[in-house]
This record gives C-alpha cells, structure tokens and sequence, in this order.
C-alpha cells in the first residue's frame, strides 16, 4: 500500500539525501555491512551514508517491537523477513519517521557510518535458490539462435519455466568471478574435450528475495504470494554458454551456471516499491490465458514492477586509461512474461516449502530492439556478431579482467526516484 513513506516532499535531515538518485528517505533500502572496528551488522542504505541500524533499535522499539527485536545482534537479514508483511512495514514506517523528522537528528546522527568505509555482504544467508526464465524476449531471441523454427517451446507460455540454482556460489557484488572450466564440444569435433570457457556471459536478472514462510505440503495461493515478496536486488546470473550447449540437453544447465551468481548488497523492499507496481506483461492474442492457479485480478493490473536497469561494461584497458564503463544494454522489467507472485505461486503449487532467505531470480531481461539485451548472447547473435567498443575493442563474449556493471532503479512522475546501487564483478583468468 502506498502511505507517507513514499511522499517525494518529505525530506531527510541526513545531509545530501534528497538529492541522492537511489537513496533518499523514500527507499530504505536494507543491508548487511562491517567496518574496521565492528563485524556484520543490518544497515539501511540514506543518501551517501549507512544507518547502523542496531544503534538505534532502542528508539525505534515502541513502533516496531517484533522487526527491532528480529534485528538484536543480527549478521544477516533473515529473521526479519521472516516475520508477517506487517511487521515489515512497521518497521519500514518507523526509520521513515526517524529519519524524516529533525527532532530525532541529535540522538540518531551517531548511528550514520559513511558509506565508503563500509564493507558489503550478502543481506541474507540464501537458504535456497531457484532461477526463473520469464523474460520472453530473452527466450525468444536465444531460442531462434538454437531452433529458429520453434524458439519458444511449448510450455513457456503456460508456466513460469525454472530450474533449481546453486546457492553455495551466491557471492555479494564486487567478488571476483573465475573464468569456469568443463567439457565443450568444439565446432565440427565429434567428441568433447575439457577446456576453460570462451564463451562467458552475464545475464541481466532481478533477485528476489522471499519473505514469511509455507508449511511442506500446502501451496501458497496467488492472491497471498505478494505478501511473501521481501524485497529485490539485482543479479547477475553468470553462464558459460559453450558449456551451457554441450551439457544443457537433458535436463538443463549444470555446471555452466553453478559456478558463480552475483547479487547486489541491497534490498528494496517491497514496500518501497509499491508505487513502482504495474501491470502484468500483456498478452499477445491468440496467448494462452494464465490457469486459474496462475491468475489473479489484482496481480495483473499491478503485480508487476517497473524497475529499469542498465549493464554496462569496463575492460582492463578501459580502466588503466580511465575511461567510463560502456552502455550495453538498457532494459525493463514490465517486458518479463510473468509476475514474481506468478512465480512463487507455481513454485509452491506442488507444496513446495519457502522460507526467508530464499531466493528467485527473473530470468534474463531483455527487450525488443538490440539496444535492450540482458546478455551477449544476444547482443552478438551467440558469437557472429562482435561488439566494438569505444576504445576499438570488440567483444562477443566476455574477455578476462572485463567488468561487468549493473545499476538499476524505478521512477514515476509524483513519486521520488529510487534506486538498487550496483551489481559488479570483474572476471579473473581460470
């Protein structure tokens, strides 16, 4: 629900906050930072500053007792997003108030730890992980590479196709990601060979992270899933596609994905994002309507989330030259076929299990034009067509020591803009 946490005139006494293009008082984005002097602890991302949250729960028990209480002594985020929807907009409606209001700066200022001295880590301890393929034109464009007679398989359009990830390689943004190795089968060869792999990709995905808890055995309808959305990050789900093309067949990727996934160190709420929501991707005619399991009024007139996010790259020469990253790719998350409670609800449908530090990625988001690919993949027509960038290099794939930058955020007019921070990581040789 929309209420005076997302009012764009309410302004912070943290200096520079308003101005601030991800983070002013509207957001409260949550995560898990440590300093020189103190280990792990929650944080709330204001302006160019870290709110240490466990600094101020005495002044904020009163308002938001179960959220305070979840947070004591806390190295991760989970038992808060265990706790009922409402319980996490108390708290949300709490930090907005003690933040927004100058009565409180005297004895709350020291709780602000700049934000450069700060060290990132995972906002959860990521119990499981599931990586959706809802982005349909990702689907599209990868699957005429593949078969261009049928790029969309039969079942796409009538369930949320996922598969189960790795979660043991979930690393937070700015760790370095390893060139994998396995077996690829060169082109003409009759047999495969193992080799490192020369086809590294980045998939532009958004991660979302699960909130409350189901009982084994009892799905968890539609019309509820929404209240299970914690919050999102952006995510870079790593693959090696020419591992990918030998191994994929039957039973899908392995070790091209296991290998690496990068998420940002902030979370969105879903509260914060709540004047983001719209409506579900459209139809086209002739489409399939959702079955029933799948379809819900509310959901679709505004289950979906109008979140844009860029991925640009940098290479090593790129950077001992310091020049800028490149803007690859500039895409939105209105074009992924299916909703995330879409998503939770087919995950479940089964009796499926989910609990706070769960994870769901999106899938690849791309759009319709070459200007709005998730991966390069696509952008270079699975290697026929390089990439030249500004400095005269061409990539089709992603070189070693290339960085890879992903910066998203969500505006509407009458609303104050919002915004994730970055995914990033660098690619170090095999």
């Amino acid at each position: 629900m929309i209420d005076e946490t997302h009012d764009m005139s309410a302004v912070c006494w943290v200096p520079g906050a308003d101005q601030h293009p991800d983070f002013p008082v509207q957001n409260l984005a949550m995560g898990i930072f440590s300093t020189r002097d103190a280990g792990p602890r929650p944080g709330i991302a204001i302006g160019d500053h870290v709110l240490d949250v466990g600094q101020v729960l005495t002044l904020l028990q009163d308002r938001a007792a179960e959220a305070c209480n979840a947070l004591h002594a806390a190295d991760r985020l989970n038992a808060l997003f265990a706790l009922p929807a409402e319980a996490r907009r108390a708290f949300r409606r709490a930090v907005f108030d003690l933040l927004s209001d100058a009565a409180w700066e005297k004895e709350a200022s020291g709780a602000l730890v700049p934000a450069d001295v700060c060290t990132m880590h995972l906002p959860l301890a990521v119990r499981d992980y599931t990586d959706f393929y809802a982005g349909i034109h990702h689907a599209t464009t990868v699957g005429s590479l593949l078969r261009p007679e049928n790029p969309l398989l039969p079942n796409y359009k009538f369930i949320p196709v996922g598969y189960h990830g790795r979660s043991s390689s979930i690393r937070v943004s700015g760790t370095s990601v390893r060139r994998p190795s396995g077996q690829v089968k060169p082109a003409g060869a009759d047999e495969p060979v193992f080799a490192q792999s020369q086809r590294l990709d980045y998939e532009l995905e958004l991660g979302i992270w699960v909130g409350g808890q189901s009982q084994l055995g009892t799905p968890v309808p539609i019309a509820s899933a929404r209240d299970h959305i914690a919050g999102v990050s952006l995510l870079n789900d790593w693959s090696a596609r020419d591992i990918q093309a030998w191994e994929y067949v039957p039973l899908g990727p392995f070790l091209a994905k296991n290998f690496a996934t990068t998420v940002a160190p902030w979370v969105v709420t879903a509260e914060a994002l709540e004047p983001f929501r719209t409506s579900q991707h459209p139809r086209l005619q002739g489409d399939p309507a959702p079955l029933e399991y799948l379809s819900d009024k509310d959901d679709q007139a505004h289950g979906a989330f109008d979140i844009r996010v860029d991925v640009l790259l940098r290479s090593a020469k790129m950077r001992q030259a310091g020049d800028d990253a490149v803007l690859l790719g500039s895409v939105s998350a209105t074009d992924l076929y299916w909703t995330p409670a879409q998503m939770l609800a087919h995950h479940t449908v089964n009796g499926c299990d989910i609990a706070a530090g769960d994870l769901m990625g999106t899938g690849t988001i791309s759009g319709a034009e070459d200007s709005q690919r998730g991966s390069l993949m696509e952008l270079s027509r699975g290697g026929r067509n390089p990439i030249t960038l500004p400095n005269g290099e061409s990539r089709t794939f992603l070189a070693d020591w290339d960085e890879v930058i992903m910066m998203g955020w969500a505006e509407r007019e009458g609303f104050r803009r919002i915004g994730f921070g970055q995914c990033a990581a660098i690619i170090a040789p095999a």
